[in-house]
């Protein structure tokens, strides 16, 4: 008779209370339905900025007698929508900071059936927001993220079709740096220092911005994950 002890069966794998699984998987394809109902309110205020440069550009460009000055307009313009599109998309990282919470410390504890992932205060704090919601980011931080995005090429093409007009329709013809500045003016109320202004200072403004950004804070997907490898099909 062998002395080896009989193989014993694995011990059967903790089972998740199904009545608190179900709860949860309504409230993850809830919130799920929340953020991609705000993602999906992102892209019209983009549209609608390009829409716009794309109009002002056929009249600019169309016209000789319209004065460069349409072109401070369309900055307004795509600023507001900026603003507007900044709100929006705080709203969406704050209810997507909760589907990411239920991923990190719900559905990853499932997948890997384990039930000793289930731990720390992450239940208190999807409570906590229940109750009391916020916001996760800064409108400076929003704005940010909305330029990096996509608000920055909308910006350096205005500005590049900004100096355009004014060489193509100047009068007198530009032929040096002091009739450039001079062409800059508007009729007798808009001084060129103004527009030179208003020019440089968003120029430098959105460049700032999203550098700052870039370099301060992360985005919501890193450009590659761990064993990405593995990934490839």
């Amino acid at each position: 008779m062998s002395d080896d002890a009989p193989p014993t069966k694995p011990e059967p794998a903790h089972r998740f209370d199904p009545s608190y699984v179900n709860a949860m998987a309504h409230f993850y394809r809830g919130e799920m339905s929340r953020i991609m109902a705000w993602r999906a309110r992102l892209d019209p205020t983009t549209n609608w900025a390009i829409t716009t440069t794309s109009t002002i550009f056929t009249v600019a460009f169309s016209l000789d007698r319209v004065p460069h000055i349409i072109f401070f307009f369309n900055l307004a313009i795509v600023w507001i929508m900026l603003w507007i599109e900044a709100r929006r998309y705080r709203f969406y990282d704050a209810f997507r900071a909760r589907v990411r919470m239920l991923e990190a410390h719900f559905l990853v504890p499932i997948v890997a059936q384990n039930t000793q992932l289930l731990q720390g205060d992450w239940q208190k704090l999807v409570c906590e927001d229940l109750l009391l919601p916020s916001f996760k980011i800064s409108a400076f931080e929003a704005v940010g993220r909305r330029l990096k995005r996509n608000y920055i090429f909308i910006f350096l093409i205005i500005l590049t079709a900004w100096v355009t007009k004014i060489f193509l329709h100047a009068q007198p013809r530009i032929d040096s740096c002091a009739s450039f500045y001079a062409a800059l003016r508007v009729g007798t109320s808009i001084p060129s220092w103004l527009v030179a202004g208003v020019f440089i200072g968003t120029f430098v403004t959105v460049l700032g911005v999203t550098i700052y950004i870039a370099r301060k804070t992360h985005g919501e997907i890193s450009e590659f994950g761990a064993h990405r490898t593995l990934w490839r099909i």
